[in-house]
């Protein structure tokens, strides 16, 4: 059986996006991945809960892609959490709809990687940043995978891009491998 990954990207201007729409379209070429463009889908952010649900069930790998908004993401991101991620559906008393799958987060960040450490600008790691999206997976039984994170996205350079598109690509093909694995051992 053949693992999928739902990509929520989520950028409120994508036209003016070089990395983020650069790597949504780069992935989206790879087997068994589906891109969702939230601004495209909800720009009035009315988010079609039972829809969005069916997504995340039908997935092995959840990416939320985005760029580093407020060391946080996006409004809209927010607002799809907050409506989809229902108790007794993803958590809770008989929320276990998500247990076992993988959450990764891709991020785009302007600032440089020294601006993302204790001594550096921001005095925390994009990690730490991050670390209510990886309480949002624990508290769904899901794994939460190390963060991809492309610092310097603004000024980043083709050849800078394109790499860090090998290595989104490799990893969500080494998610993918590792979901197909599992549920080969569970059949």
């Amino acid at each position: 059986m053949s693992a999928t990954a739902a990509v929520l990207f989520a950028h409120p201007a994508e036209e003016n996006s070089y990395t983020g729409a650069y790597l949504a379209e780069r992935i989206e070429k790879i087997e068994g991945v589906e891109v969702r463009r939230l601004y495209d889908l909800y720009p009035d952010f009315d988010v079609n809960i039972e829809r969005e649900k069916a997504v995340w069930e039908a997935a092995d790998i959840i990416v939320l892609q985005h760029p580093f908004y407020w060391y946080s993401c996006p409004a809209l991101v927010k607002e799809y959490l907050d409506v989809v991620l229902e108790h007794g559906w993803a958590y809770g008393g008989g929320g276990r709809a998500l247990a076992g799958k993988s959450l990764q987060t891709v991020i785009s960040a302007g600032g440089s990687a020294e601006a993302y450490t204790p001594n550096g600008y921001n005095k925390f790691t994009i990690e730490e940043l991050l670390r209510p999206f990886e309480a949002t997976a624990n508290l769904c039984g899901m794994h939460y995978e190390k963060p991809l994170v492309v610092h310097g996205s603004i000024d980043l350079h083709a050849a800078g891009r394109e790499g860090f598109g090998d290595d989104y690509e490799a990893r969500l093909q080494q998610l993918l491998a590792k979901h197909s694995a599992e549920a080969g051992k569970a059949a």
